[in-house]
């Protein structure tokens, strides 16, 4: 619903920027440090986004525009907090805290020069008007005290 987006652009962006560098970053650095293997951040990050274009191929296929769906680029933060591991590897503190700051900041960077080439919704709201139900889908008002005093 594109109006529901613009009316909640800001507050959607807050959460799922926290969302998914705290998604990132608590699955990638578990993952490094009980099995010692680094790069693990960039494959959660890479099949994330292979998720995400198929989530977008199968709304484009249902109708919807190209850019209903955005892919967050999550690879260039995954990419930073496999090198903090990799230059890191003697403090595992200093793995999370540092990683996961650079995480923290540089994904909603990231994300925010994504979301701004992104066509101004409100403008494909009217380009795409949302589909109306067929007749044998539309709801009927139940019917609940209509002849009470009758």
């Amino acid at each position: 619903d594109y109006i529901f987006y613009t009316d909640w652009a800001w507050t959607s962006f807050v959460v799922f920027s926290i969302s998914q560098s705290t998604m990132l970053v608590v699955g990638a650095i578990y993952y490094m440090l009980f099995t010692g293997v680094p790069g693990t951040a960039t494959y959660y990050a890479t099949i994330m986004t292979i998720y995400t274009w198929v989530a977008k191929g199968a709304w484009f296929a249902l109708g919807y525009p190209y850019d209903f769906i955005v892919t967050p680029v999550w690879i260039p933060s995954a990419m930073l907090l496999d090198l903090t591991y990799w230059a890191t590897r003697r403090n595992k503190h200093a793995a999370i805290i540092i990683g996961g700051t650079l995480v923290g900041l540089s994904l909603p960077i990231f994300n925010m020069i994504n979301l701004l080439l992104v066509r101004d919704p409100l403008e494909m709201a009217f380009k795409y008007p949302r589909p109306t139900l067929p007749p044998y889908m539309t709801p009927i008002e139940p019917q609940v005290g209509k002849f009470y005093n009758s």
